[in-house]
């Protein structure tokens, strides 16, 4: 196979970073070259909420030269992607047009979710370190500049995962005035992690057994390093850690910079690094930490390689997707066998009815994860759970999920049982869906209220069902000796979007034995 070459570009909160990748074979990448700016965006962002135009001037020119670098390299493609201070400052908009139109390179600014799944799929890289260390109970904690993320697995599957906006920047930023006491810092930056840590590990660590904690982000690639030859190590022991940290926050800064060579500023920033990664050690009990040496431009990489079809991933990132969901619906009691038969349903019918709807895989992806959390809304509500179902998953992260993504899956759970909003209505509640996006909620919010009537008495009457489309007509063959007076009725009701989005009437057709 001929080499490809291709750039990832990471805009972050504190630094640009560009690596050139080269992938030779199906399971092959290889980084032939990495680029670092200092670059200190998240501090304007969180103070004021936007980026000054100093800092855009000097983001525009080290663009260019990646943008020089690249066309040196003559790199295939590239992907250039902006975390959380362009995500959260008022004037991103404009800055992103301002880099289009002077160096050529279009960045695109991704969700936390996203994000936090690049990082993920960069440790995956490392295979068969990745798969051994998460057979037992293990934490990825993956804390950057602007906020934290950790993700739990439990016997290799993915079960939650969540976000904290306690980056080290941001937390360093927020008690800037009394820096100079370090002591006096210290015990604040414990107790504002503490205050945020007890939540999460009151609702998600209950009987779990973390024995790893898996480390990524930029700052742990300098503390992970061997106390005598500055080489970075990978397998840190709990207690040595803590011995480290107990030296490290001793050290002057000019100490620290000899030390970990990194300028004054990023010495700052090492010590409150550390008491994250300490915290989180200690709330999680884990026994080792696992630093599989990693970046953000790795993960863009890596998720490129794979949709190209250059790399190929044993581990497969949809059922940790379907497994995070799966937790969710657990946490809000939804009824998990009456979940379980309208996911299956609503895939007999999405595969049936292929050369009508037009979509993908992704899309078959978005509609398992709207079966599996369509009942969510009652937890808060049986008199309004649309809505409330709308609301939990807007204001909850699915990692891999674009925030589009999880507002297409929010509205097709809302539609399954309240009353649709045509594209105009909805522009007119707020809705940030393009067309395409729509559309997309439309057809899958009719395959869902389908599915739903096939199982509307929550008893799981219909043993198997079956999907085949003859012209016009969607016949559901189902083998059953029970009365479907209900779910007939229910179909006739769903069954009238149904013919409206897709011009095919739903049908059920039963077989009275088994």
């Amino acid at each position: 196979m001929a080499a490809h070459l291709f750039a990832a570009i990471d805009v972050g909160s504190f630094e640009l970073e560009m690596g050139i990748y080269e992938s030779t074979s199906r399971n092959e990448l290889r980084e032939i070259d990495h680029l670092r700016h200092v670059i200190s965006l998240g501090r304007d962002t969180y103070h004021t909420g936007k980026i000054s135009y100093h800092l855009v001037d000097e983001m525009c020119q080290v663009l260019e030269e990646f943008a020089q670098v690249m066309k040196s390299y003559q790199v295939e493609d590239y992907r250039a992607y902006a975390t959380s201070a362009m995500r959260e400052a008022k004037n991103s908009q404009i800055i992103l047009e301002q880099i289009r139109v002077r160096t050529g390179i279009q960045v695109q600014v991704i969700s936390n979710s996203e994000q936090r799944f690049l990082g993920y799929k960069a440790i995956a890289m490392k295979e068969a370190e990745f798969q051994k260390i998460i057979q037992k109970g293990t934490a990825i904690a993956d804390v950057s500049f602007g906020s934290l993320q950790i993700s739990l697995f439990d016997k290799d599957s993915l079960v939650s995962t969540q976000n904290i906006q306690q980056g080290i920047l941001r937390l360093r930023e927020n008690l800037s005035g009394v820096w100079s006491d370090r002591q006096t810092v210290l015990g604040i930056f414990e107790d504002m992690l503490d205050n945020e840590l007890y939540a999460f590990k009151k609702m998600y660590l209950k009987d779990r057994d973390i024995k790893n904690l898996i480390c990524i982000g930029e700052s742990i690639l300098y503390l992970a390093r061997d106390e005598v030859a500055g080489k970075r190590v990978d397998r840190i022991s709990a207690a040595d850690f803590q011995k480290f940290y107990e030296k490290l926050i001793q050290m002057p800064v000019d100490q620290i910079e000899d030390r970990f060579g990194v300028n004054q500023e990023y010495a700052h920033l090492l010590i409150p690094a550390a008491i994250i990664y300490k915290q989180i050690l200690e709330m999680t009990g884990a026994e080792m930490l696992w630093v599989p040496g990693i970046r953000m431009c790795d993960g863009i990489a890596a998720d490129y390689a794979e949709k190209q079809k250059y790399l190929k991933f044993t581990h497969n990132f949809d059922d940790d997707i379907l497994s995070a969901s799966r937790n969710m619906a657990k946490r809000y009691r939804c009824n998990t066998s009456h979940g379980q038969k309208i996911e299956n349903y609503a895939l007999q019918i999405f595969d049936a009815m292929k050369k009508f709807h037009g979509l993908g895989t992704r899309e078959r992806l978005l509609l398992r994860i709207a079966s599996i959390l369509h009942d969510c809304g009652k937890f808060i509500s049986l008199r309004d759970s649309s809505a409330c179902a709308y609301n939990i998953i807007m204001a909850t992260e699915i990692i891999g999920l674009s925030h589009r993504e999880r507002e297409i899956i929010a509205n097709v759970v809302r539609f399954n049982h309240s009353p649709f909003l045509y594209y105009g209505e909805l522009q007119g509640k707020g809705s940030g869906l393009d067309q395409n996006a729509y559309l997309t909620v439309a057809k899958l919010t009719a395959i869902l209220r389908v599915a739903n009537s096939l199982d509307r008495s929550h008893k799981q009457k219909l043993k198997d069902v079956k999907a085949v489309l003859k012209e016009n007509q969607l016949i559901l063959q189902v083998n059953t000796l029970e009365d479907l007076a209900l779910e007939k009725g229910y179909l006739k009701k769903s069954g009238s979007f149904f013919e409206e989005v897709f011009s095919v009437e739903p049908l059920i057709r039963q077989r009275k034995q088994i």
